[in-house]
């Protein structure tokens, strides 16, 4: 454990895992946004993975800029910048291993906190002992930051039994279905750390970290939108809720290797939480069951025949046995299978 971490054992700190990547102009608003934070950060970790711009320049000045702004504030500013691209989810990670609080906010270079975001979660963290990861709804805005008028959870149809579920302690059998937790939103506790590191590159981190945790630990939702989430076009991962037609070319479309993809993550998965309960997490076997479940489903509808026609009488005997709705978007997965393309 680093001294920062061990002297943090009583009081939370929190350090910011920020990964950038040519973000010279949107990296001052989001630098200023943490900097001026109602509760700081105790460090700014900067992972730039080989920008060609002077976006690490401009973080640099900017956290200047705000410690000049604020007498007494105290935020270290650490960078570390590859020389050839890591890709996002290997920058994640190499950020995520230089903090040294006991709370990780992670932190894309692109958006902008409300002032008081970290002091709520937080607070969170402090008011409940056993939560481990808060991930938060978030305000969608333009490339200039003006409200587009919609939320990140209407986005992406989170519903209200969903957030329900996590609430409730339900969270790994909500995100078996699906990811609702978004990187840019979340801070985890640093007690995860051993148990989600490395990341896997089949995977997002943020899904990777949020899954992992449910499985053993108390992570939670707050519905409050204590971020702006900027869509610009320019975003490796963004927030946009189809319309009906785009779900219907969607279901049209070719499968192309999605289940492939997707049976190989809950098998990562699988050996991952089998590795944390050999070494003394609280991984039930009920939870290992699941996703041994999961398995089953995400095979089946990888081998699924190229005729429509033929595929009809297997999907009904699956959707019988609830593992579409257990482990997909339920009616929706359905008709997917039923009308894809090979």
């Amino acid at each position: 454990m680093s001294e920062v971490a061990a002297s943090s054992a009583g009081a939370l700190t929190v350090s910011v895992a920020l990964c950038t990547y040519n973000g010279e102009r949107f990296v001052r608003e989001q630098v200023r946004s943490i900097c001026l934070q109602t509760r700081p950060p105790m460090e700014i970790v900067l992972s730039d993975d080989a920008s060609r711009d002077a976006c690490v320049e401009v973080a640099r000045a900017t956290v200047e800029e705000c410690l000049c702004e604020r007498p007494g504030l105290a935020i270290a500013l650490r960078v570390i910048v590859n020389p050839v691209g890591l890709r996002v989810v290997k920058n994640f990670e190499q950020a995520v291993r230089a903090c040294g609080g006991t709370l990780i906010a992670l932190s894309d270079q692109d958006d902008a906190w409300v002032p008081e975001r970290l002091e709520r979660l937080v607070a969170e963290f402090e008011r409940r002992p056993e939560l481990r990861l808060l991930h938060s709804d978030a305000r969608l805005v333009d490339a200039q930051g003006a409200p587009l008028g919609g939320t990140l959870f209407h986005a992406i149809e989170v519903t209200a039994g969903e957030l329900e579920r996590m609430h409730a302690g339900q969270a790994f059998d909500v995100l078996l279905r699906r990811n609702i937790v978004t990187g840019a939103t979340t801070v985890f506790h640093r007690e995860l750390l051993d148990a989600v590191l490395p990341f896997p590159v089949e995977w997002v981190h943020d899904e990777w970290i949020a899954t992992v945790a449910s499985a053993f630990a108390r992570i939670d939702t707050v519905e409050a939108q204590l971020i702006d989430y900027r869509q610009h076009g320019g975003n490796q991962i963004g927030a946009r809720r189809d319309t009906f037609m785009e779900k219907v070319r969607k279901a049209l479309a070719s499968r192309g290797t999605t289940h492939v993809e997707r049976a190989r993550k809950a098998e990562l998965l699988l050996e991952r939480l089998e590795q944390v309960a050999r070494a003394g997490r609280p991984v039930t076997a009920d939870t290992l069951d699941k996703l041994r479940g999961k398995i089953v489903h995400q095979r089946f509808r990888t081998q699924l025949p190229a005729s429509r026609w033929a595929r009809v009488l297997p999907i009904l005997r699956e959707a019988r046995t609830g593992r579409y709705d257990r482990f997909g978007r339920g009616f929706r997965g359905v008709v997917r299978d039923l009308f894809e393309s090979v």
